[in-house]
């Protein structure tokens, strides 16, 4: 039987009630069971007597801060069985969750806490050396061996992996993804709804293993939606992977149509980059953005742009991948076509938030008479969500599948 866990959540309960979600949305909390459950293991491995003292942490994907800055106070406070020299490394592949983590350590105000931790630029680098590793994790079981093999070769050979996410968004495959890399995979008891799996000891086979850990798969594409064969890249946890998925392939049927005399246009979450990569090719004076808020979506669209051979620098033809937030840091009317299959989930939950985030996006970075395609599940109703973000709505086409609109903004 496992032991009691203690119950370091509680103990953080003030810091940790200060965080906010990134959005305001119903469905977005900024800590929840996971969380809780992630840090009250992490205390339990600490205090343990077979942890070695760990001297670096590495958290991968910390929603909106909670165990990066929940285990950087509980060092602070010197809470018993955290080493004081501990120094805590972090990466997450959104960069809106990157945003509210330091939103809501600036919220929180202790320089002690702040000088423990440290954002890192890839996973590759937050996990170097790392004694112990806490993940939030992710449904894609392409983002789980992605992740469990650059663990395997940058993270210290004695590691220890909490990952914590909802039981039913969590499989027994899981746990046969963690084994081929570590030699000890337990699934701990549930709590709240919550799971965490823990995994030990990096396996011989996988520190001997060759290559990049972390390589997209590439797909040929000949389709006869696209304007030339396609190479895809794609990382693991990207929508559709290296695939074209039906929603952009009935969008990419409306490529002629769109604002014909528009220079300067955007994929607002661009995925692995097959839309704004057919834009450039169909149209090569025409200068693409193709963002997205997620770190994956935005090396995998660089990859596949690069193997097009349209890759181009800020406002020259062709496409410039841009990681951010819905856009935020591009400037307000000046975009003539935004394409967007919109993103229908937060984090692994179902949710229509994200859609309007970018909506709202889409008509701030629109110039006046700009236009905006879209295509979504004809069940989710989005046409008055877009007239009142961006402008004017009509119906291109509808199936029983899908629906695409064309909005022009007011």
């Amino acid at each position: 039987m496992q032991p009691t866990l203690p119950d370091l959540a509680s103990e953080l309960a003030p810091v940790l009630a200060t965080l906010q979600p990134a959005t305001e949305s119903h469905d977005q909390v900024a800590v929840d069971a996971t969380d809780r459950l992630l840090l009250d293991e992490a205390a339990a491995h600490l205090r343990s007597a077979h942890s070695g003292r760990p001297g670096r942490i590495a958290v991968i994907d910390d929603t909106c801060g909670a165990l990066t800055l929940g285990l950087a106070t509980a060092v602070a406070s010197e809470v018993p069985g955290f080493p004081s020299t501990l120094q805590i490394s972090t990466f997450q592949d959104s960069h809106a969750a990157r945003g509210q983590l330091q939103r809501n350590a600036a919220r929180l105000g202790d320089p002690a806490v702040r000088d423990l931790w440290s954002v890192a630029d890839t996973a590759e680098e937050a996990l170097q050396d790392a004694d112990l590793v806490l993940v939030r994790l992710d449904k894609s079981l392409a983002a789980l061996t992605e992740l469990s093999r650059t663990i395997a070769r940058h993270a210290a050979v004695t590691v220890t992996v909490l990952a914590g996410g909802r039981v039913k968004h969590m499989s027994r495959t899981m746990n046969e993804v963690l084994a081929h890399d570590f030699a000890t995979v337990q699934a701990r008891l549930a709590r709240q709804k919550s799971r965490v799996l823990l995994a030990q000891g990096v396996r011989e086979q996988a520190l001997g293993a060759s290559g990049d850990s972390t390589v997209p798969v590439t797909t040929a594409l000949r389709e006869r939606e696209l304007p030339q064969d396609l190479v895809v890249h794609a990382y693991g946890g990207v929508f559709a992977g290296a695939t074209l998925d039906r929603g952009t392939r009935t969008l990419l049927r409306h490529l002629p149509e769109m604002a014909p005399e528009a220079q300067q246009a955007m994929d607002l979450g661009c995925g692995s980059g097959i839309l704004a990569v057919a834009l450039a090719q169909s149209r090569p004076g025409v200068s693409v953005v193709a963002t997205d808020d997620s770190w994956r979506a935005v090396a995998s669209a660089r990859a596949t742009a690069h193997g097009a051979d349209v890759l181009a620098a800020p406002g020259a033809p062709g496409v410039c991948v841009l990681w951010d937030d819905a856009a935020a840091t591009v400037p307000e009317a000046g975009i003539d076509l935004v394409l967007c299959n919109p993103p229908f989930h937060l984090g692994a939950a179902v949710s229509t938030a994200p859609a309007h985030h970018v909506f709202e996006a889409a008509g701030r970075v629109l110039r006046p008479g700009g236009e905006l395609w879209t295509v979504f599940n004809r069940h989710l109703h989005y046409g008055a969500v877009l007239r009142d973000l961006v402008g004017p709505t009509s119906v291109v086409s509808a199936d029983p599948k899908f629906v695409v609109t064309r909005s022009v903004k007011h």
